[in-house]
This record gives structure tokens, C-alpha cells and sequence, in this order.
């Protein structure tokens, strides 16, 4: 490994005044070759557990959080490619036989898988409140009795497609779709499917008091094992000759599915925004958890950080992706 000078020297001086807080990881490539990796210490905790003061390493299992997110679609898009799963277009309550009476609901009857993937189901949902409040929907749902009917119960507020709202619920019931489909729990799957293959040997996934891994937000991964998962995508779903996923599903993701409201779109399980004229692809974490892609560019990037539930959590990794990555790799002026 080999650190671009430039690079590493500016985020030196990121950390030593202070700008770049509570930073535990960085690792970014380029065309596949590591171009920073650095560790720092920290407090951390795993899924809200303290941890107390960690030195980072190479081998350090962090929190991806909402990160989970983009890796739970990925295996979404590798069940579907091996027929396990039905297609994104398929109605969603048929697949959860188990609560006829919402399925015999004509309101939302409509409801199919891509507005899981999309987050644009049109339920009542509210992540906006502090993850330490059981006020705050995905917690609701963690401590809910069942899960899945706590997700398909929550009163309709708009029409499916034409609303983007961040739902960790979403992504519970496509976690629940891949279980049941590939008869395997979601990390047994996971490290079959997706992980060994790629040769990550290391991860946890949290679960609820139910026993249920958490699909929003519970996966565990070291930094160099995130980027090989982006590096895989922007190798168009190969690994080392051996095709891991679809390109055409990769394709698909990161197609603009609905406006965030914030100048960003959202595809399936990933943001999507431009930096002059390059596209990126983000996966998003509580706390400054972050996997930044460009593909024309053939940059990744992995930032961890400890900022969990921290209203300026953003300000550090955007900060290390733009100012420091992007205004190096790219030549690009340095932005506010």
C-alpha cells in the first residue's frame, strides 16, 4: 500500500486543526490501488454498546449503521440473479402471506417491492428523532413484537412511488425477502454469497431482541473489507474473473429512482448525486459511516467515525471525500 503524498498530507493537516472530528478510518483506491489508509483512535460503540477508547486497525470490526442498507441491496440484486427472490416489480404483500389482512387491503395492494427498494411505500415512517428514542420508527420497530406487521401496518400517507422517506422498515422487509427466498439467515447468506468470495473473513451483524439481523442498520465490517464491496461494483460485479452480482442489477441501483429533497436522488438502497461532471454513489451512516463511489473516476472510499447521532456527523466525511479525495484525484479546486 502505498499512500498518494498530496493526499495524506492533507488529511494530516485535516485532523491536527481539528476539522476532521472523530475520525477512526479512512481507506480510499483508485482503479482498484489503495491511495490513503489510515487508523486513528477513538471511542466507539458497537450498535449502541460502549466499546470505550479503540486504536483502529486494519483488522478493527467498525459499525457501517445505515450503510447495511446498500449492502443488503446487493444481496437483494445476488439472490434475484440466482432466482430466489422475486423481481422488483412483484407485489409486496403477496409475499407475506402471513397477515391476510392487509394483503386483502385494497390500499395497499399496490405496494411492490421496488418501493422497499426505493423507499417510496407511502407509509407513515419518522427517523427524524434521535436512534436512542423508542419514538424514533426503527426502534419502534426493533422493540416491536413483530416486525414485519409493525412495517406493513403503519397508516398509508401518500401514494406509493411519489414520495421518497427514509425507512429503515423498508429495508427490514427486504432482508425478510432474501430470508426467506435463500432459506438462510441474512449474515449466513451474506458471508456465503457475497463476503467469502471476496475473501472477507471478519464481520458481525447485529439482531434485535427477536433474533432477527438487523437489515438497516446492524453489519460490522473492517475498512479494507467495505471497499472491496465497492470496489467490486465499480468493477461491474466481478471479482478476480468470477461474477458476484449482475452488472445489469448494479446498473439498475444506481439508476435515479426519486428526488431526497436535498438536490441528491435516491436509487435502490443508494444516494446518488454529481460533483461537477462526475456521478457519485453513496452508502450513508449514522454517525459519519460512510462508502463513497465514483464510478467514471474509479475512486472508493470508506470513512468510519464515532460522531453517532451527532447532528454535524456529515461535516467529516464529506469533508474527507471532497476536500481531500476528490480535490486531489480529480485536480479539482478544493470546496466549501
Amino acid at each position: 500500500m502505498q499512500d498518494t503524498p498530496d493526499i495524506a498530507r492533507k488529511l494530516a493537516a485535516g485532523i491536527e486543526s481539528g476539522l476532521l472530528r472523530d475520525l477512526h478510518i479512512v481507506v480510499a483506491s483508485r482503479a482498484g490501488q489503495i491511495v490513503l489508509e489510515r487508523y486513528f483512535e477513538g471511542s466507539d460503540v458497537n450498535w449502541g454498546s460502549p466499546l470505550g477508547q479503540v486504536s483502529f486497525t486494519p483488522d478493527t470490526l467498525h459499525d457501517l449503521r445505515s450503510v447495511t442498507k446498500s449492502i443488503v441491496g446487493v444481496l437483494y440484486g445476488i439472490a434475484l440473479d440466482r432466482g430466489l427472490v422475486p423481481l422488483p416489480e412483484a407485489p409486496l404483500l403477496v409475499e407475506f402471506p402471513e397477515y391476510p389482512d392487509l394483503g386483502k387491503d385494497a390500499k395497499r395492494s399496490g405496494l411492490t417491492i421496488e418501493h422497499a427498494l426505493t423507499m417510496t411505500l407511502g407509509l407513515e415512517w419518522d427517523e427524524s428523532l434521535p436512534y436512542t428514542s423508542p419514538a424514533n420508527s426503527e426502534i419502534a420497530m426493533e422493540q416491536a413484537a413483530d416486525r414485519y406487521r409493525f412495517i406493513l401496518e403503519r397508516p398509508i400517507v401518500m401514494e406509493p412511488g411519489k414520495r421518497w422517506t427514509y425507512s429503515g422498515g423498508s429495508v427490514a422487509l427486504i432482508g425478510a425477502l432474501i430470508e426467506r427466498g435463500t432459506g438462510k439467515a441474512l449474515p449466513e447468506f451474506a458471508k456465503e454469497a457475497l463476503f467469502a468470495p471476496l475473501g472477507i473473513t471478519e464481520f458481525e451483524w447485529s439482531a434485535g431482541n427477536d433474533g432477527i439481523a438487523s437489515a438497516a442498520s446492524g453489519l460490522r465490517l473492517t475498512g479494507r473489507g467495505l471497499l472491496r464491496i465497492g470496489n467490486l461494483l465499480l468493477q461491474n460485479g466481478e471479482w478476480e474473473g468470477r461474477r458476484i452480482v449482475s452488472r445489469a442489477w448494479i446498473e439498475q441501483s444506481w439508476k435515479p429512482a426519486i428526488p431526497t429533497g436535498d438536490g441528491d436522488h435516491y436509487g435502490r438502497l443508494w444516494f446518488i448525486g454529481h460533483e461537477g461532471n462526475h456521478r457519485w454513489l453513496g452508502g450513508f451512516g449514522n454517525g459519519g459511516q460512510r462508502l463513497w463511489l465514483m464510478p467514471d473516476a474509479g475512486i472508493a472510499a470508506v470513512t468510519f467515525s464515532g460522531r453517532y447521532n451527532m447532528w454535524d456527523s456529515w461535516i467529516t466525511p464529506m469533508r474527507v471525500w471532497r476536500e481531500i479525495l476528490l480535490a486531489n484525484l480529480l485536480k479539482a479546486e478544493t470546496l466549501d
